[in-house]
C-alpha cells in the first residue's frame, strides 16, 4: 500500500477518502461554481449560509440534509459554499457513502486541526439491510466520545429519510390507547434524519423559473430584442421537455449545448 503524506490543510482546501489508500487525497481541481451563479435556491442558501457561519464562529451549529428532485442545486450549492468560504476556514472532506465506515479514523485526523471540516457526502441513501449508515450516526451525534467541534457533517439525498419507504413498513404500525406508534422500521429510518438538524428542501422548477435561470446563462440574449428572447425561451423549453423536467441540471446542459449559438437568426 502507497504511504499516505499527512496534508497540509493551510494550503489545501478540500480532499476525498481514497479506499485503496486507506487516506486523504487532497483535491487539485474544485468545482469553480460560485454562489452568485446559482438561481432559485436563494432560500435554500440564505439557511445554509447562515448555519455555516456560525459554525465558522465557534457558534452551535448543525448537520445539515440537503434532499429532494435531482439536478435541482444540491451538491451546486455545497461546492459553491466551499469557495465561497475556504478563506473564513472552511475545509471539506468528501466520503463516498461505501467508505463511511472510515469516517471515525477521518475525524481522528482532523480534530485537533485549527480549521472547520464539513464531511460532505454527496447522493447520500441506503438501501434495506446495509449497516454502514451505523458509523455515520456515531460521528451525528456520537458515542461515548462526542463528535468534535470543528466537524460537520453536509450531505444530499433524493430521499427525505436517506432508506427505501416501502408500504409493509407502514403497515407495521401499531396503535396503543388510540395513540399511532410507528413500525420499527419506520423509526429506524427517520431516526438517522432526525440527526441532521438543518434540512433543507428542493423541488423541480417551475417554467418561469427555470426560463429565468436560462436567461442568468444567456445574458445576451436574454438583454436585448424580445424576439431573440423568445426564441432562446422557445429552445429551452424543447430542450426540457424532451428531458422531461425543469431544473438547474438541464438549464446547464442546454448552455452547454447551445452557449455561442446566433439565436438571432
Amino acid at each position: 500500500m502507497t504511504a499516505v503524506s499527512p496534508i497540509d490543510w493551510s494550503t489545501t482546501t478540500a480532499a476525498a477518502w481514497r479506499r485503496h489508500r486507506q487516506g486523504l487525497r487532497p483535491i487539485r481541481r474544485l468545482d469553480p461554481v460560485q454562489w452568485q451563479d446559482l438561481q432559485g435556491i436563494e432560500r435554500q442558501q440564505a439557511a445554509l449560509a447562515d448555519n455555516t457561519e456560525r459554525f465558522l464562529s465557534g457558534l452551535p451549529a448543525n448537520n445539515t440534509l440537503l434532499w429532494g428532485a435531482r439536478g435541482t442545486g444540491k451538491s451546486s450549492l455545497v461546492k459553491a459554499l466551499l469557495n465561497r468560504y475556504s478563506a473564513a476556514g472552511l475545509r471539506m472532506i468528501e466520503v463516498d457513502r461505501d467508505d463511511l465506515v472510515n469516517l471515525p479514523e477521518i475525524v481522528d485526523e482532523i480534530e485537533e486541526e485549527p480549521y472547520r471540516f464539513v464531511i460532505y457526502c454527496d447522493d447520500l441513501s441506503f438501501e434495506a439491510g446495509e449497516s454502514s449508515w451505523k458509523g455515520l450516526k456515531s460521528v451525528l451525534e456520537g458515542s461515548l466520545e462526542l463528535p468534535p467541534e470543528n466537524v460537520r457533517v453536509y450531505a444530499t439525498s433524493n430521499r427525505r429519510h436517506l432508506m427505501p419507504e416501502s408500504m409493509a413498513d407502514n403497515l407495521k404500525m401499531e396503535t396503543h390507547g388510540g395513540e399511532v406508534h410507528p413500525g420499527e422500521a419506520i423509526e429506524e429510518q427517520v431516526s438517522l434524519a432526525d440527526r441532521f438538524g438543518l434540512q433543507l428542501s428542493f423541488y423541480a422548477f417551475s417554467q418561469p423559473l427555470y426560463l429565468q435561470t436560462i436567461d442568468a446563462l444567456f445574458p445576451e440574449v436574454a438583454g436585448g430584442k424580445a424576439q431573440h428572447r423568445e426564441r432562446l425561451h422557445r429552445e429551452a423549453i424543447r430542450f426540457a421537455t424532451a428531458r422531461g423536467i425543469r431544473n438547474g441540471r438541464t438549464a446547464q446542459q442546454f448552455y452547454r449545448q447551445n452557449a455561442g449559438r446566433d439565436f438571432t437568426g
